[in-house]
């Protein structure tokens, strides 16, 4: 069975101090709890220190981005190496707010994933489609042309340490969730999709996540879905109770 994971997406929030502090709190919040892999990302100014925090510990870091080079003249872009070398398990690529905001494409999701995958960083792949998509019927197209085009060239053997989180880009910090239902379809799709691309048993290891308007009222239900495998967790994951008790989710 799929372990499920759960992280954190800290977004531009919380300073050095503030993240350590609720790192600490988590921890013991969390204190032997095994059931759930628990990831948290916060901005890149205090992943070297949360990452000291969290050493020898079952709490895993992720970063919200990566450049798709390990090193040159990128002004203001981190690369995989020095990610691995602060301490991060796990990287966030492809976000819609990095889509939406930091023009983000299929192109340079791809070229950040076999990045992050050559350097042991797990990624957290983020596809998703826009209300108007969904509203036209086109969600499925969208996801399936992500999907493809992001992992296009993706080993097989790499891509079982890689992590799907779907977001529809109309719930993310909308309070609007999708229907248990509704994210369990399209999630089912993904499934189906790496199957084709890669294989059936391969597709039964991946993790997908859901993600949008993730909280402690509504994780539950969307845990009891089959191919709900964890969440994605932005607002929700700001505050140490809230974030736990999603983190203590039982699965469905």
């Amino acid at each position: 069975m799929r372990k499920p994971i759960i992280a954190g997406n800290w977004k531009m929030h919380k300073t050095v101090g503030e993240a350590i502090d609720f790192v600490t709190s988590l921890q013991k919040e969390l204190e032997g709890w095994e059931r759930t892999e628990v990831v948290v990302a916060p901005s890149f100014t205090a992943l070297a220190s949360v990452a000291e925090r969290l050493r020898g510990g079952r709490i895993a870091l992720a970063a919200q981005d990566v450049c798709w080079e390990e090193e040159g003249a990128y002004t203001g872009e981190v690369s995989p190496l020095m990610l691995r070398d602060v301490g991060c398990q796990y990287v966030i690529i492809g976000h819609s707010e990095r889509r939406a905001y930091f023009g983000e494409s299929d192109e340079t999701v791809n070229k950040k994933v076999k990045a992050a995958l050559s350097h042991d960083l797990n990624p957290i792949i983020c596809v998703g489609e826009s209300l108007e998509e969904r509203e036209h019927g086109d969600t499925f197209r969208v996801v399936e042309g992500q999907v493809k085009e992001d992992l296009r060239g993706v080993d097989a053997e790499a891509a079982r340490n890689m992590v799907i989180a779907y977001e529809p880009v109309w719930a993310i910090g909308t309070g609007k969730t999708a229907s248990p239902g509704q994210a369990q379809e399209v999630q089912s799709f993904i499934r189906g999709l790496l199957s084709d691309m890669f294989s059936p048993a391969l597709a039964e290891v991946i993790r997908i996540q859901y993600g949008g308007s993730v909280k402690p009222d509504n994780i539950d239900e969307l845990m009891a879905q089959p191919d709900i495998d964890g969440a994605l967790v932005g607002g929700a994951s700001l505050e140490v109770g809230s974030f736990a008790r999603i983190v203590r989710v039982e699965r469905g």
